[in-house]
């Protein structure tokens, strides 16, 4: 396991405890320590990793999408060789992936992509897993993806890049059922009534047809942070999954309002102060006559 970050290192762990011999390699060495505690093998580089491990070497990459994946991938090539297998388990580009597995490929060397998804809860529940790669290889590895994921919680997609495919989807719908969760509660809140919304979203894991895990995490952050969720600023990142599925609805030609909608919002968090909007208002004030609020005095420099 390269990489033992919030994923990387419950991941590490739901392996040991499920029978599997697991050799570490972090770039922080107090993460490697942290875990070698815990039963992993420890090493101090990725050539020091491989050679812990037995042929076929199987070894899981669990770090950011994009360069670091990519040099990491690299540089793990070059010390491992024919019949080994990489697995490529963060959230990369599906073009990456395929591009990744042809050119591994080439040296004899396989690429798994594991669109992994349970965030940080999923050293206890387990981690949905879309996997891709070739067959050969995915049966290599099947013992560790069906320890790391629940009952039924695996599936082997396709080919390789369709793993990430699948989960750069799933992400997109994630987008927007979470948006359609903040617009409801929203609403909820500024209604005439005294709601208590963390009681609302409990009565709606009960028979209702939106219940869902994240109606549950709603209700654990309403009871961790309050309603009025006074310590949390308004200001949502979106890590590319989201970018992705838009973008490939459009590559095919498929209409996807409620992911684009939802992407969009998410940029509009970010804006302390929307100029586009103030476009808008001074355009109604124009054509309309209507009311234009007046900005607040800039702070002074």
């Amino acid at each position: 396991m390269v990489g033992l970050g919030k994923r990387g290192g419950n991941m590490e762990q739901r392996l040991i405890s499920g029978g599997h011999e697991v050799a570490v390699f972090d770039h922080n060495a107090a993460a490697v320590q942290n875990v070698a505690g815990a039963g992993a093998t420890p090493a101090g580089s990725l050539a020091e990793l491989v050679g812990a491990l037995q042929a076929p070497h199987v070894v899981w990459v669990m770090v950011p999408a994009g360069d670091p994946t990519e040099q990491t991938l690299r540089s793990l090539a070059d010390v491992m060789g024919p019949g080994d297998v990489l697995i490529d388990g963060g959230n990369s580009n599906f073009h990456d992936t395929k591009r990744r597995g042809a050119e591994l490929g080439a040296r004899g060397i396989h690429l798994i992509d594991a669109g992994t998804s349970g965030g940080v809860w999923g050293l206890e529940n387990g981690y949905c897993l879309m996997v891709g790669g070739p067959d050969e290889a995915v049966r290599i590895c099947e013992p560790a993806f069906r320890t790391l994921a629940p009952e039924n919680g695996y599936e082997h997609v396709g080919p390789s890049g369709a793993g990430h495919f699948t989960k750069m989807v799933h992400n997109g719908i994630e987008y927007g059922l979470m948006q359609a969760y903040a617009e409801g509660f929203e609403i909820l809140k500024k209604s005439e009534f005294p709601l208590d919304l963390q009681r609302i979203a409990g009565l709606w894991q009960h028979g209702s047809v939106v219940r869902s895990w994240l109606l549950e995490l709603l209700e654990r952050a309403y009871a961790a942070e309050g309603q009025e969720l006074e310590r949390i600023r308004g200001w949502v990142a979106d890590s590319g999954e989201g970018r992705w599925t838009v973008q490939a609805a459009i590559d095919l030609d498929v209409p996807a309002p409620v992911i684009t909608l939802s992407l969009m919002a998410r940029f509009a968090s970010r804006q302390d102060e929307s100029y586009g909007a103030q476009v808008l208002a001074a355009l109604r004030n124009q054509f309309g006559g209507h009311a234009i609020k007046a900005a607040e005095p800039a702070e002074p420099r």
